[in-house]
């Protein structure tokens, strides 16, 4: 079970602080526990309780209907709503209780329903992507267990793999070669999966080495290959060098390809860039990188 501080649950259901107190008082909707040091927190049920008020405020139920209502009936109403919603917001927070509870059933049905009405890559950009930042920031807290995140980013690979898998591609003679891979050590592979499935569906060529690569092998495929791009994302991998000296290190050794970096530990920091080093700041960056060579 997971703990969480009243900001945890308004950072994930949009609901101020200070309106979940009102709520405490006024409706009695949801009780905090304490620590033996009086310290307020919530758990798993509470935070799968205001998630579920949030997305019924969100569709014109009063919040005085709302108390009234039994954990069974909000579940119901709240699945009723979520089936037919094309909200992206909504399918967050949907997806969001199906991890808190471990339901994949739940969560096929959510992304199979979402993929069907605006297909797998709108899916990703708008549902599951907004989702994975959400999840990010639950990790990052410690709001969320390892075997929940385990849960829900195994459920992703799989769907990123199963399409990437479905493409027929048929390249140009002058289509572009990236190469993939994440440095040793790096774990994080759904932004590097979609990326794959984003760069063959232009029709380009795609090396993908996958996790925790050793120096030393990007050299030896990169020697063999020579791909025009290689592509990384560093999340959580500790470089043992220093990430400044990590990127001038793939500068020097590859110097006619383009080296694209992205993840939490290269975006919005102020490393120094050479010439064949582009930052890639979000997905929408490599999409419009990617086309542009079509």
């Amino acid at each position: 079970m997971s703990l969480y501080s009243i900001r945890d649950l308004e950072h994930l259901s949009g609901i101020k602080a200070h309106t979940l107190r009102i709520w405490e008082q006024r409706y009695n909707i949801v009780t905090p526990k304490r620590t033996d040091s009086n310290i307020r927190y919530y758990d798993d049920e509470d935070l799968k309780l205001i998630l579920n008020i949030s997305l019924l405020k969100d569709n014109d139920h009063k919040i005085s209907h709302i108390a009234e209502m039994s954990p069974e009936d909000m579940k119901n109403e709240v699945f009723r709503i979520t089936d037919k919603s094309t909200k992206a917001d909504e399918q967050v927070q949907a997806l969001t209780l199906a991890m808190i509870d471990l339901d994949e059933e739940r969560f096929e049905k959510l992304i199979g329903t979402n993929a069907l009405q605006m297909g797998f890559e709108r899916t990703m950009l708008q549902v599951i992507y907004p989702f994975l930042i959400r999840i990010g920031f639950l990790w990052q807290t410690g709001a969320i267990n390892p075997a929940q995140e385990h849960f829900i980013t195994n459920l992703v690979r799989q769907k990123l793999i199963v399409a990437i898998d479905g493409q027929v591609i048929h390249p140009e003679k002058n289509a572009s070669k990236y190469l993939l891979y994440l440095p040793e050590g790096e774990m994080h592979e759904l932004s590097l999966l979609f990326a794959n499935y984003i760069i063959k569906t232009r029709n380009h060529k795609v090396i993908y080495l996958g996790q925790s690569l050793p120096f030393v092998d990007l050299e030896r495929v990169c020697k063999l290959h020579q791909p025009e791009y290689i592509m990384t994302i560093v999340t959580a991998a500790p470089i043992e060098e220093g990430m400044q000296n990590y990127i001038n290190r793939l500068s020097n050794t590859f110097p006619t390809s383009t080296i694209l970096m992205s993840g939490y530990k290269v975006v919005g920091q102020d490393w120094k860039t050479p010439e064949n080093v582009t930052l890639i700041n979000k997905i929408e960056d490599l999409i419009d990188l990617v086309e542009r060579n079509v």
